[in-house]
Parts: structure tokens; sequence; C-alpha cells
């Protein structure tokens, strides 16, 4: 039986784990990438019959992990495969405060893992897979905030602009190509993950829009990891997926 091709960053926790969890099946093979590991996601895996392989692998070293999946991918078996797919999931969150008060490992630490990485890990993917005659997706998880300034928030927001916008040149890309990948930056809505606590926890003196996270939460008005992961692989089986560049999955 062929297999769908999945690969998966920040697999670990949050929407990511949940993604991992939902695509686990005896026709999927997933390569999950993060900094560390979930090892109850292998023996869920087992379990499943599911074909999966998980690194070890921090993004900050972007040049590193492009050039690990580029040999990886060499070595596949195309003939096993029906369809081919990057979900660039993993992100960063710096310290919450204005650009002034930064740190700037922190920023550019941000920066590698939120944008640097995805478009060195989607040329990777793209001129590894650019011969195999069966469908390509690449699917990257952006933010409202990349279309939505916020205070305190620079690098984040600056990461997923340039997540959306890359990803639009990509697509013009790819339509020059009889065969190109079907590409989206899709925003997967408000998710009740780490991220939502960091931002809860900010000081208010730098963070003005604190308490309406705050609110998101005292309101209910968070959607589940498990839900969005659900939203969002809705969104990728979509016929029309690709149609539009940059989406958000409420849309």
């Amino acid at each position: 039986m062929s297999s769908h091709l999945y690969i998966l960053t920040g697999s670990s926790r949050g929407m990511g784990l949940a993604m991992a969890e939902q695509l686990l099946g005896p026709n999927h093979r997933l390569l999950c990438i993060a900094r560390n590991p979930n090892e109850a996601l292998s023996v869920q895996a087992q379990k499943l019959n599911c074909n999966i392989e998980q690194w070890a692998q921090d993004l900050e070293h972007s040049t590193q992990a492009a050039e690990r999946l580029t040999q990886w991918l060499a070595l596949q078996e195309v003939s096993d495969l029906s369809s081919a797919t990057l979900i660039n999931n993993a992100g960063a969150i710096p310290h919450i405060a204005p650009l002034s008060a930064s740190d700037p490992l922190d920023l550019a630490r941000a920066l590698r893992v939120g944008l640097e990485a995805p478009m060195l890990l989607t040329a990777a993917f793209l001129k590894a897979t650019q011969a195999w005659n069966l469908p390509r997706k690449v699917l990257n998880i952006s933010s409202g905030l990349g279309r939505r300034a916020m205070a305190s928030q620079a690098a984040y927001c600056a990461a997923k602009a340039g997540m959306d916008h890359f990803t639009r040149c990509l697509a013009l890309d790819e339509a020059r190509h009889p065969q190109g990948a079907k590409v989206c930056s899709l925003a997967p809505g408000v998710i009740d993950t780490d991220m939502q606590v960091q931002l809860r926890g900010a000081d208010i003196a730098e963070f003005p829009d604190k308490n309406n996270f705050l609110n998101l939460k005292l309101n209910h008005q968070l959607t589940s990891a498990a839900q969005a992961a659900t939203q969002v692989l809705g969104y990728l089986a979509r016929p029309d997926f690709g149609a539009n560049p940059v989406a958000d999955v409420r849309d």
C-alpha cells in the first residue's frame, strides 16, 4: 500500500503534537522534527501501525536542519509514496517586551526558528522532491499577528508576516511548473497553548494587550489544540488547497 508522507515541525507539544496524533495511520508516514521527541507519540504510532521517525533537532540551527532533510529525502523510495507534504508548524516567541528592551540573541532565535528555518526547510523539500511524480504540498502555520501589528511582539509579528509573504512568492514560483507544489500560509485561529500562557503572564506595563488575552481565556474563546489541529488538517485536505496562498482557517 502506498503511503502519504508528512514532514511536521514543532511536533512534540501543542497543536503540532495534536496534528501528529491525528495523522497517525497505517497508510501515513511521518517525519516529526522537534527539539525534544515525544516518546508517547512513538508508542501510539506503533499501536496504530504507523511508520514514524522523530528527530531531535533545534531549528535555530536551520542550515543543519535543511541539510539533514535534503539527505533524508534523497534516501526515500518514491515508488512507495502517493503524496508528500511539509508542514512548517514550529515557532518561537521571545520575551514579551518592546523591541528596544529585547535581548538580541532572543530576537535572533525567534527569527531563525519562525522564519529562516521554514524557508530553508521548504527550499530543501521542494528541491529534493521536484522530480517526484506525485502531489506535493507545503503548509506554513502562520498567525493573525502576521497580518496585524501588536506592541511588544515585533519579532513574532515579523516572522509570521515574512512567512505569509514568502509563501506568496513561493506560490508564484510553483505555478510556473506543470507539477508545482500547492502552498498556503494558514492562520489557525487563537489556540489554548503555551504561547497563550506566556502572553497572559506578561507584564502589562510592557504588554498593553495583556487584558485582551486574559479575557479570551476567561470567556472560553480559545480553541483547543486538538480542535485547531482538526481544522488545520481539514483545510490541508481541501481540494482547493493552495488556491489562496495566504488564508485563515476561520474563512
